[in-house]
């Protein structure tokens, strides 16, 4: 079969390959799929280059969100079958026109969602919603995030409401406003402007913000940080624009400020199964009732793979691109 693989650690523009590798087999426990879709994630792009907290063997695949067909089942395999439309999020090496699954860490997916929406119900959706469950927010809260045209902004933008959590987002680009706006998610400032910070208080009224969301890194830090209130937290959630956090260290003193960082993978498997289950169920009734939305920017074959790797960081990106076989 044909894989995407890298032979060394660099940018994935220069090291990610098409090679011819053995189609695996399924073991106990174990599902082989056929790869239908697969969304690029900035962390998949942070493992090619070997950054991430997870650093694979080389040779390595990459990939981790997708959905398929199951084309061969394992022994012990009894509640999935052959043909059967399922999706993962957390399965490495779906780069691939097959992979190997668990077969309890995949979801069944029906016909009714497209292969590009069904391609990232998983891994994003899962991690924004877990997220707001993490922080143990209160009705009536104020949030703010950077980032808040990127995969996670937006959704934590769609999702806030639903539990009644108030969501400020801040963009680097006044144009990404209006793009936002025609998503329905509104409560954004742009910081190219001059006064943002005068446009946030309007926004909120002079309430509290309570926790901020920084998944850019850098200056960008700072401008979710200082827009705390007292006794706040930072949630360092990624760092698009550099591995280094710009903060201002007269703000977490004085007014008492939390830096701390959100790993989705950690989390989730510190989760009970029957709360994973609670908020999956959740997820799946927002994708039914319309609350979530999944726009897609473009999709490469898996031969333009280095292409997709770098149309994944062009500015003003609209929705994810995707690969497929």
């Amino acid at each position: 079969m044909r894989a995407i693989r890298q032979h060394t650690f660099g940018e994935p523009w220069d090291v990610l390959q098409v090679d011819e590798v053995k189609t695996p087999e399924p073991g106990p426990g174990q599902v082989r799929v056929r790869t239908l879709m697969s969304p690029i994630h900035n962390h998949d792009l942070w493992t090619v280059r070997g950054t991430y907290g997870f650093k694979p063997e080389l040779p390595a695949g990459a990939g981790t969100e997708a959905v398929g067909l199951i084309d061969a089942i394992g022994e012990g395999v009894e509640h999935l079958s052959i043909g059967q439309r399922v999706a993962t999020g957390g399965t490495f090496g779906v780069w691939a026109e097959y992979f190997i699954a668990r077969a309890q860490g995949l979801i069944p997916v029906d016909d009714s969602a497209t292969d590009e929406v069904a391609s990232q119900l998983v891994s994003m959706p899962f991690s924004a919603l877990a997220l707001l469950d993490w922080l143990e927010l209160n009705e009536g809260d104020w949030i703010i995030q950077n980032a808040a045209n990127g995969a996670v902004g937006r959704l934590l933008a769609q999702l806030a409401p639903t539990r009644s959590i108030n969501v400020i987002g801040l963009v680097r680009r006044d144009a990404a406003i209006d793009e936002l706006a025609s998503q329905g998610i509104k409560r954004i400032v742009s910081t190219e402007s001059e006064g943002w910070q005068d446009r946030v208080a309007e926004i909120t009224g002079g309430a509290k913000i309570v926790a901020g969301v920084d998944s850019v890194g850098g200056e960008a830090s700072n401008d979710a940080l200082s827009q705390l209130s007292e006794n706040s937290t930072l949630v360092v959630f990624g760092a698009m624009g550099g591995s280094s956090l710009t903060i201002n260290s007269g703000a977490i003193i004085f007014k008492n400020l939390t830096v701390k960082g959100f790993w989705g993978s950690s989390v989730m498997s510190a989760l009970s199964a029957e709360r994973r289950g609670e908020l999956f169920s959740e997820l799946l009734m927002r994708v039914t009732d319309g609350t979530l939305s999944f726009p897609t920017e473009a999709s490469y074959s898996f031969d333009q793979v280095q292409d997709a790797a770098k149309a994944n960081f062009v500015a003003g990106r609209k929705g994810k691109v995707m690969l497929r076989p």
